[in-house]
């Protein structure tokens, strides 16, 4: 039996539990997919045909002596950035990795809600770039164009649940790099609350700012992989309290105060909201007024928050190179930024964490006066493949900044945020705003995110499907 690529995370497990297909079906469905459109999308590093098929025949066991389970028997992937044992976690990077031994707690908890694990999704090098792009792979493509990136550095994973290849898919978020990918591919994208995903077996990744999130068609998909993965591990160092991000989907989130955020935090680089970004976003507001909700403009006090994520970002990306196998295969930027962290990695990086309890204080004092804020969550659509990967490290800074100035503040928060898709600019590029709460709000976005997807029917609209092959991806 024939599954369309429209079914989701929820309607797939569904009719596995009914007995309506099988999970090996299931996954040579995918598999085929993946196959089809690795020339031509690129989405995946790694493609686990023997070890999904042995998986999906075990689930079909079980589902067969009436195992129930949230996810047993659907295929899901994972970023290439989490650990799955048997195989090697390179990040982006060129180079032989070795397997690795066990799995990531993330992919663990997957498995134990009967996740089959496909493949492992393109990323940048380290996931520092709005791109997935680099010599390791070749060019992760935008399944809506396929001249532009799909963003980054989730893109793999963003572009395997855009085309339809997968139902969901893990990422993580350090500055945006799940909720960028999800606007530029027309998808839902859950940054959690820190340690909400355990990033064991690191218990912190980049210095605190980089968590685990979901990609999904759907919200409530998306809150379905989110309820999957969440949890810890015995030496997590952040363990918030359990939310029901299903439950939460189901409910009405009652009448919010949001707030419209159209200014960018400061930055040293100035960034200029596109005219059709921000025609979307005010349309997703006025959808939002219309709904019920008191919508004003007004800005969260960001201050100077930039200075404390230079001095995080550039250290985990130090910690990443003090462990790379090859370093002499990284790129240029790369090993200047890890120059710049065992620069900054003394008191500037003592100065940055502290600071994150003030910065808490101050913006967690907007959400006396409003529950949410509304933010385009990138400044620009999707730029084309190629436009920065041979920049240099100033000049990629530059031109990311100047896209992508909205999403880094909450990686510092620790806060979470949720992209839901705005609609499409420049003649089919999709763009995305953020959803932003304070602590552990998880359930209040969700909730809200799901009521403006039934207004919108965002999850309705599909990419075209890829036809023909591009350049190939580098071997």
């Amino acid at each position: 039996m024939s599954i369309d690529r429209a079914a989701g995370l929820a309607a797939t497990a569904r009719a596995l539990a009914a007995g309506e297909m099988t999970s090996r079906e299931l996954v040579e469905q995918a598999l085929t997919r993946i196959e089809a459109t690795q020339s031509s999308l690129n989405a995946f590093r790694i493609v686990r045909t023997d070890a999904a098929l042995l998986e999906a025949e075990a689930a079909d066991r079980r589902l067969a002596a009436g195992e129930r389970l949230p996810l047993l028997g659907v295929p899901v992937a994972v970023k290439d950035d989490m650990d799955v044992a048997g195989e090697p976690t390179a990040f982006g990077c060129r180079g032989e990795f070795p397997p690795v031994a066990a799995d990531g707690e993330a992919v663990r908890r997957l498995r134990a809600a009967g996740a089959v694990i496909v493949g492992k999704t393109n990323t940048c090098e380290f996931g520092q770039w709005p791109f997935t792009e680099g010599p390791a792979f070749g060019a992760t493509r935008n399944p809506w164009n396929t001249e532009h990136t799909p963003g980054g550095s989730s893109g793999g994973s963003a572009a395997a649940v855009a085309a339809g290849l997968v139902p969901a898919a893990l990422g993580s978020d350090g500055a945006g790099s799940v909720r960028i990918p999800a606007a530029w591919t027309h998808l839902v994208g859950i940054k959690p609350q820190r340690g909400r995903i355990s990033t064991w077996p690191r218990g912190e990744s980049f210095q605190g700012i980089t968590v685990n999130g979901t990609l999904a068609r759907t919200v409530a998909d998306a809150a379905l992989l989110l309820d999957a993965a969440s949890g810890n591990h015995d030496l997590d160092p952040h363990r918030p309290p359990a939310v029901d991000a299903v439950g939460a989907a189901r409910r009405d989130p009652g009448r919010l105060r949001i707030a419209l955020s159209l200014k960018p935090p400061f930055t040293a680089v100035p960034a200029r909201l596109d005219a059709e970004v921000r025609a979307r976003v005010l349309e997703l507001a006025g959808k939002l007024a219309a709904l019920g909700h008191t919508v004003e403009e007004a800005d969260p006090p960001y201050g100077r928050i930039g200075l404390t994520f230079v001095p995080r970002a550039t250290a985990g990306i130090a910690e990443w190179v003090g462990e790379a196998p090859f370093p002499e295969l990284l790129d240029r930027r790369t090993r200047g930024a890890a120059r710049m962290g065992r620069l900054l990695g003394g008191v500037p990086l003592r100065a940055a964490r502290r600071a994150e309890a003030v910065l808490q204080r101050r913006i967690g004092g907007f959400f006396t006066s409003y529950d949410v804020i509304l933010a385009p969550t990138t400044a620009a659509p999707p730029p084309r493949i190629g436009a920065l990967l041979e920049l240099s490290g100033m000049a990629t800074d530059r031109a990311m900044i100047a896209a992508c100035p909205y999403a880094w503040p909450w990686n510092v928060l620790g806060w979470p945020g949720v992209n839901v898709p705005a609609g499409f600019v420049n003649g089919g590029l999709p763009a995305g705003a953020q959803l932003l709460g304070p602590a552990n709000s998880e359930p209040v976005l969700v909730g809200l995110a799901a009521q403006l997807e039934a207004e919108s029917r965002w999850h309705e609209v599909w990419p075209p499907r890829p036809t023909a092959a591009v350049d190939s991806p580098a071997a």
